[in-house]
């Protein structure tokens, strides 16, 4: 498939599955891949072929949905990210949890294979948890894809998703098994995963900090962004945080949603 074909294509379907062009357009070959070997699969000519299939297969459009979930990640993201949560945003939350005796809750959202997840268990194991000792910290991970949540709940991973992990991390938190470095069981605690997709469902919350990067805000339509960000505000704990991808911005109306910018990345919920 010529690439100027699948842009064509995309720019014509993804608005049908709520999803922005300007979002896949410098990840569109991870799309356009998993695009051509279904045209291979049922035997179609090209994206033209296809589009008359989708006409005629209203059921493929979930098929398609699926080929649209872009799967990069790895363990401390945009470091800087999580010098801001271990420097500014955590001792902040982990106070007011402290003083109201209550457990200190947080959700990744599109939590993929669970690397997001780990990195903050780390992050409050390792930096932090000895400045609060008797505060804990409750993780929730959710994920539409089931076979990346199975690889979260397995918690091994290639030498590559673990680059950015300080040395001194990896040798404490991983056990090398085969050429994958597996997550110790020490480090697993307070932490579970749970299918959900963010556009249909949330889970119920309080949330004390939510991380939503790289998703909704990249890839959704501006307006289920906004219907998003309304369902993360009303599982936001008053002073909670909000975490988004680097190059993502909130819809207009998140101050009307008591939203307050802290850091390029950070929201705080008054």
């Amino acid at each position: 498939m010529k690439d100027i074909d699948c842009v064509a294509f995309l720019q014509w379907s993804l608005p049908r599955l709520a999803l922005r062009w300007p979002g896949f357009r410098k990840v569109r070959r991870q799309v356009c891949k998993r695009l051509t070997r279904r045209l291979r699969e049922l035997a179609l000519a090209d994206v033209a072929a296809y589009r008359r299939y989708l006409d005629d297969h209203p059921d493929e459009w979930r098929i398609l949905d699926g080929f649209c979930r872009i799967t990069i990640s790895r363990f401390c993201r945009d470091r800087h990210v999580f010098e801001l949560l271990a420097e500014r945003v955590l001792p902040t939350l982990a106070e007011a949890a402290a003083r109201d005796r209550r457990t200190l809750s947080a959700w990744s959202a599109g939590c993929g294979s669970g690397e997001e997840v780990y990195s903050l268990r780390l992050l409050w194991d390792l930096a932090l948890a000895q400045d609060w000792p008797e505060t804990t910290l409750q993780i929730l991970g959710t994920d539409i894809d089931p076979v990346l949540l199975e690889r979260a709940r397995a918690g091994c991973y290639p030498p590559g998703c673990l680059r950015e992990v300080p040395d001194a991390w990896r040798e404490t938190a991983f056990a090398d098994r085969a050429g994958l470095f597996c997550l110790r069981a020490e480090f697993r605690h307070g932490v579970a995963f749970h299918q959900e997709d963010i556009r249909e469902t949330m889970p119920a919350g309080p949330f004390d900090l939510v991380l939503c990067r790289n998703l909704a805000f990249t890839y959704f339509t501006l307006s289920l962004q906004a219907q998003v960000l309304a369902g993360i505000a009303e599982r936001m704990r008053s002073g909670g945080v909000l975490v988004i991808g680097g190059h993502e911005q909130l819809p207009a109306d998140a101050e009307a949603l008591r939203f307050r910018a802290t850091a390029r990345t950070m929201w705080r919920k008054d």
